[in-house]
C-alpha cells in the first residue's frame, strides 16, 4: 500500500433552502447524485437526508455543493434531514481515499459506512421489568412468582423474554404479576457503561513499561505508526491496554480490529477485569439489534472502545483517538470480496486522515510493516522478554522420512510418546493440522475418478461426522454416496489426506482414555462455543485440543506445554508470494501457544522437508534468517514489498462470454514503461460458484500509481452486463 495523495474529501458547508446538493447514496455507483434542498431544510455536509431515487425514497450523505450541470427543472428536492449527527468528515474522507485506492465506485464503500440502515432510525423504547418497590412484596406468592422476585432481586429490570428465560416462567406470570402491582413495567435506561481507565492494570516488566511509555506519548501526538513487536506471551496486549487506558482519559474513542472477534473470548475477559465493563463488539455474528445500537453509539460519541473485525474500521468514529491492529500480520484483514481492502493498511491511511495514533501488534510482523519500520516511516516498539519465568517453547523437527507414522496414520511415534508423557503429567496439548473436515479428498479405488464440485475447481471435502461431502469455497454439499458415481462400484471409495477430523479419530484410537476436543470454524461458530471451550479447557476438563488456525493466536492457557504440528509443510505449496511468510508466522504463533505460563513447552514439527531455509528456521528460532532470505527473495523480483501488484478477474456464468471479454480488454491493455501485464490466463480456480474465471496481473515498480492507471484501463472496455470484474490492488490471494 502507498501512501500518495488520494482526495482530500468533501467540504461541510452550509446548504439553504433551494441551493443544490450532491448526495452520495449507498449503492455501488461511481458518483454522488444531485438535489435541490427543500423550502424547510438547511443542511450541511455529512447530514444523513433522504432522497427519491426513481420510485423510492433512500436516505444517503450529502457530500457537498452541487455542480450545477443539471437543469433546474430536473432537480429533485431532498425530502428531509435524518435526526442524527451528520457522517464525520474524516469518514467520507475515507470512503473517498479506499473508493480511489481500490478502484471501486464510492457508492459502494459507503455501503460499508452505512451498513446498518435499520441505525438510521430511532429505537423504539425498550421496556423492562423490575420490582414495584412503593408497596412491600405479598406474604404468599406462588413457587411461578417467587422464582421471578428472586431473579429480579439478583439482577436488574429486564426485558420481558430474558424474565422469562431467568425465571423460568411463561409471559402471562410476568403479566400477572404486573396486574398485580408486583412488577412494573419501565423504559430501559440504554446508557452505556464507560471503561474506567483509572483502574490498575498488572505490574509491567521493563520492556513491557517503555513500550507503553512511548505508545501513552503518542496519543494526542497527532499521526504515527507504532509497531510492537513482542514474541508470543510477552504481554503485548498489556502494553497497548495502557495506551487504551490514555486514550479514554484524553477522552477520546478507540478502536481494536482483531483479525477472529467472533472467538475473542479471552480477550474479552482481559479486557473486562482491566476496564471493568465489557467493550462494544463489531462482527458478523454480533445481533442486528446490538449492530444498531452500537452504530448509533460510535456517531453519536457515546460508545467509547469498540473491538471488531476488519469491517469496524468503517463505523462512524467522530472523536477516534486510536487505532489498535492486533495480530497485524494476519491474513483475515484482508477483504476480497466486494470492495478489496486490506484493513492494516486502511487502519493506517484513517489513522493519518484523522491525526491519531495506529499500533500495529504482532509477535509475527509483516514484512511490508518490518520494511516500513526500517525505513523511518513506522517506529518500531520491541518486547524482548517474556512475563514470568517460562521461555520460548523449543522447537524440534520431527522428520517424517525417518520418524514415520504407522500405516494408514498420520501422528509419528515421538509426536505420540511426547503426548502421552505431557497428559501423564497432568498437562495439555495442542495437536495443530489446518485442515478441516476428515479428508481433503476422496477418490475411486476402481476408476481413479475424484469427488469434485460441479461448481468450483475444487475437489470436496469429506466431513465424516455429518456425513456430507463439502466445496469450502461455495458450500456445496452433498451426501456421502453409497457407490463410485462414476463406475458404480460399491466400497471403492477411498478418503485421502488427513483433515482434523480423521486426526481426532487416530488421537482417540491411540489414546482411548484422552479428553479432546476438536477447535474448527465448523464446531466454533460463535463467541458462545468459543467461550465455552475456553472455559474447559481453563478448568482442565480438556487434555488435548485437536484444532485448525483457529486455535493458532491469541489463546493463553498455563498448562499446555506441547504443541504438535502434524503437516507443517502444508503452506508451502502453491504460487502464493507470500506462503514461506505466512507458513513462517503460522507456525511460530501456533508454536508460541506452548509454555505460557511458569511451565517450559517445547513444540515438535512435523515435516518431510527438515533442512528447507523455514524450517532451520523455525527450530534455531532464527527469525532475521528467515526474513533476511524472505527480503532478498522479494526485492530480486520487485515483489511487494519492493514492487506493487494487482489482480483483475473477470467471470461470467458462460465461458465463451468471459474469453471475449478478456481478449477485448487485453487489447486496450496499457503500454506504461516500468510496468507489465500477465495474461488474461485462466485463474487458479478457474471456475468457482459457477463463474468462469481470467485473471490479468498487473505488475509496477514501487514509484508506479496502478490505481488511476488500472481505472483508465478500464474505462475504455464496455463489458457485457453479464460479465463481473473484481479489481484487487494488494492481492493476498492468487486463486
Amino acid at each position: 500500500m502507498s501512501n500518495d495523495s488520494y482526495p482530500q474529501g468533501p467540504n461541510h458547508d452550509t446548504f439553504a433552502p433551494g441551493e443544490r446538493v450532491r448526495v452520495m447514496l449507498p449503492l455501488p455507483l461511481s458518483e454522488a447524485y444531485e438535489y435541490r434542498v427543500g423550502a424547510d431544510l438547511r443542511l450541511t455536509g455529512g447530514d444523513f437526508v433522504e432522497v427519491p431515487l426513481g420510485r423510492r425514497n433512500l436516505v444517503g450523505v450529502v457530500w457537498g455543493g452541487g455542480a450545477g450541470g443539471i437543469e433546474e427543472g430536473r432537480l429533485r428536492p431532498v425530502s428531509s434531514r435524518v435526526d442524527l449527527p451528520p457522517l464525520p468528515e474524516v469518514s467520507r474522507r475515507i470512503v473517498e481515499w479506499v473508493a480511489e485506492y481500490t478502484v471501486s465506485p464510492p457508492g459502494a464503500v459507503l455501503r460499508m459506512a452505512m451498513s446498518v440502515p435499520e441505525a438510521l432510525h430511532a429505537p423504539r423504547a425498550r421496556l423492562v421489568y423490575g420490582l414495584a418497590t412503593a408497596s412491600p412484596l405479598p406474604a404468599a406468592l406462588t413457587p411461578a412468582r417467587r422464582r421471578v422476585v428472586d431473579a429480579l432481586m439478583a439482577g436488574p429490570p429486564r426485558p420481558s423474554a430474558e424474565l422469562v428465560r431467568d425465571a423460568g416462567v411463561s409471559p402471562a406470570v410476568i403479566r400477572a404479576m404486573v396486574d398485580a402491582g408486583i412488577v412494573i413495567a419501565q423504559a430501559s435506561d440504554d446508557s452505556l457503561p464507560s471503561p474506567d481507565w483509572r483502574r490498575a492494570g498488572p505490574a509491567l516488566i521493563p520492556g513491557q513499561a517503555a513500550a507503553a511509555r512511548e505508545l501513552c506519548a503518542a496519543v494526542d501526538g497527532g499521526y504515527r505508526v507504532l509497531v510492537v513487536d513482542g514474541q508470543p506471551g510477552a504481554g503485548k496486549t498489556e502494553v497497548y491496554f495502557e495506551a487504551i487506558a490514555a486514550t479514554l482519559a484524553a477522552g477520546r474513542q478507540v478502536l481494536v480490529l482483531l483479525p477472529e472477534i467472533a472467538l475473542g473470548a479471552q480477550w474479552l475477559a482481559r479486557f473486562a477485569a482491566r476496564f471493568g465493563v465489557p467493550p462494544l463488539v463489531w462482527h458478523s455474528e454480533v445481533g442486528q439489534a446490538v449492530r444498531r445500537r452500537t452504530w448509533r453509539s460510535v456517531l453519536t460519541g457515546e460508545a467509547a472502545v469498540v473491538v471488531g473485525a476488519r469491517s469496524a474500521l468503517f463505523l462512524p468514529f467522530p472523536n477516534l483517538g486510536l487505532i489498535v491492529v492486533d495480530e497485524e500480520h494476519d491474513g483475515s484483514f484482508k477483504q476480497e470480496d466486494g470492495v478489496a481492502y486490506h484493513a492494516r493498511d486502511m487502519a493506517v491511511v484513517r489513522a493519518r486522515l484523522g491525526a491519531i495514533p495506529v499500533a500495529l501488534v504482532s509477535a509475527t510482523p509483516s514484512l511490508e510493516t518490518i520494511i516500513n519500520a526500517r525505513r523511518g516511516r513506522y517506529h518500531l516498539l520491541t518486547l524482548p522478554d517474556r512475563p514470568g519465568a517460562a521461555p520460548l517453547p523449543a522447537i524440534e523437527l520431527v522428520d517424517l522420512t525417518r520418524d514415520r507414522p504407522a500405516r494408514g496414520g498420520f501422528v509419528a511415534p515421538s509426536l505420540a510418546a511426547a503426548l502421552a508423557e505431557t497428559t501423564a503429567r497432568g498437562e495439555q496439548a495442542l495437536l495443530f493440522l489446518n485442515r478441516r473436515g476428515y479428508a481433503p479428498l476422496t477418490l475411486c479405488r476402481g476408476c481413479g475418478h475424484r469427488m469434485a464440485c460441479p461448481a468450483c475447481t475444487a475437489w470436496l471435502v469429506e466431513h465424516r461426522l455429518i456425513r456430507r461431502l463439502i466445496c469450502h469455497h461455495c458450500g456445496f454439499a452433498v451426501a456421502l454416496p453409497e457407490a463410485c458415481p462414476s463406475c458404480g462400484a460399491t466400497d471403492t471409495l477411498a478418503a485421502c489426506g488427513p483433515g482434523v477430523e480423521r486426526l481426532a479419530e487416530e488421537i482417540g484410537a491411540l489414546f482411548p482414555q484422552l479428553r479432546w476436543v476438536m477447535a474448527t470454524s465448523d464446531t466454533l461458530t460463535g463467541p458462545r462455543e468459543a467461550a465455552d471451550l475456553v472455559r474447559r479447557i481453563e478448568a482442565h476438563e480438556i487434555d488435548a485440543i485437536i484444532g485448525t488456525q483457529i486455535v493458532a493466536k491469541g489463546y493463553h492457557f498455563p498448562l499446555l506445554t506441547l504443541v504438535g504440528v502434524i503437516d507443517a509443510d502444508l503452506g508451502l505449496s502453491g504460487g502464493d508470494l507470500r506462503a514461506a511468510e505466512r507458513t513462517f508466522q503460522l507456525l511460530s504463533q501456533v508454536a508460541g501457544r506452548a509454555g505460557r505460563a511458569e511451565r517450559s513447552g517445547r513444540a515438535l514439527l512435523q515435516t518431510t522437508m527438515p533442512a528447507h531455509p523455514l524450517m532451520t528456521a523455525l527450530a534455531s528460532g532464527d527469525r532475521q534468517r528467515f526474513l533476511a532470505a524472505e527480503e532478498a527473495a522479494r526485492a530480486a523480483t520487485a515483489m511487494p514489498p519492493f514492487g506493487r501488484l494487482a489482480a483483475l478477474i473477470l467471470s461470467a456464468r458462460d465461458e465463451t462470454q468471459v474469453d471475449a471479454a478478456a481478449r477485448a480488454l487485453a487489447q486496450t491493455a496499457p503500454r506504461v514503461p516500468g510496468v507489465r501485464i500477465l495474461g488474461p490466463a485462466p485463474a487458479p480456480l478457474a471456475l468457482l460458484r459457477g463463474r468462469h474465471r481470467r485473471r490479468f496481473l498487473v505488475h509496477g515498480g514501487k514509484a508506479v500509481r496502478l490505481s488511476p492507471l488500472i481505472r483508465a484501463w478500464m474505462a475504455q472496455v464496455r463489458l457485457p452486463s453479464a460479465v463481473r470484474i473484481q479489481v484487487d490492488i494488494d492481492p493476498f490471494s492468487f486463486l
